[in-house]
């Protein structure tokens, strides 16, 4: 007998953005599959009486690969058990929800989706970032700064990011920030274009560090930058000041 598996986005970090729903079905879970990204707060409050399964990928070394995450989801529905398939920000944003999703359905396990707010929405806003607004953006772009190891070729058009006049945000990005930033200069974006790294959005550790393309990957080089962390590129990073670093409580 089938149970069910969720595939839950946590949100960008603390209890204050995880939703309802998110709750709920955490708190009814016989079995939690999760990663490193929803934090310590949110992972604290996983229920005792669940099987928990970490399958965190830390530094490009993956505790389980994807393949036996995806079969072990269906392998504890198939014993007729609630499977959680904790994630952080929303699972079909760069969380490889669409692949799980079709590995599922492949199997006829029941499965539901809980939507997570997006670190690469709710985390920029947090430091005084507006992704958009009418002086300085009317579009904005997301994208991975990370692509399929062994890829052929990528799948970003650098040369049409480069003419973008809105914001680009850039999900797991920090070990490739050189060859993003040349890459839009190369291809004739402004040089002086500001650009943010917020590191561990909305956690008690939070930190910023801006700079233009030409010099922000010295400077996150100098201050250690690490994941995870996004990328803001555009004229709205202007409008950052330091003095905002509590725009939001969780």
């Amino acid at each position: 007998m089938n149970g069910k598996v969720y595939l839950v986005g946590s949100g960008p970090g603390g209890l204050g953005l995880l939703t309802q729903r998110a709750r709920q079905v955490i708190d009814q879970a016989d079995v939690v599959l999760y990663d490193q990204l929803p934090g310590d707060d949110i992972l604290a409050t996983l229920p005792e009486h669940a099987e928990k399964i970490d399958c965190g990928k830390f530094g490009g070394k993956h505790t389980l690969e994807q393949e036996e995450i995806e079969d072990l989801m269906v392998a504890k529905a198939r014993e007729g058990k609630q499977v959680v398939r904790l994630k952080g920000g929303d699972p079909f944003l760069f969380g490889r929800g669409g692949e799980e999703l079709e590995v599922l359905r492949e199997h006829k396990i029941p499965v539901e989706l809980v939507p997570g707010v997006t670190s690469a929405l709710a985390v920029p806003g947090a430091v005084g970032i507006p992704l958009t607004h009418r002086k300085y953006a009317s579009q904005v772009t997301i994208l991975t700064g990370h692509e399929e190891p062994g890829k052929a070729e990528s799948g970003l058009d650098w040369e049409n990011l480069a003419k973008n006049q809105g914001t680009l945000v850039i999900l797991m990005g920090v070990r490739n920030i050189p060859v993003i930033t040349q890459s839009l200069i190369t291809h004739g974006k402004r040089p002086d274009t500001p650009v943010a790294i917020i590191e561990r959005g909305l956690r008690q550790d939070q930190r910023v560090t801006t700079g233009t393309l030409q010099t922000i990957a010295d400077r996150a080089k100098t201050r250690n930058v690490k994941p995870p962390a996004i990328i803001v590129i555009g004229d709205v990073v202007r409008l950052y000041r330091e003095d905002d670093s509590d725009l939001v409580t969780l």
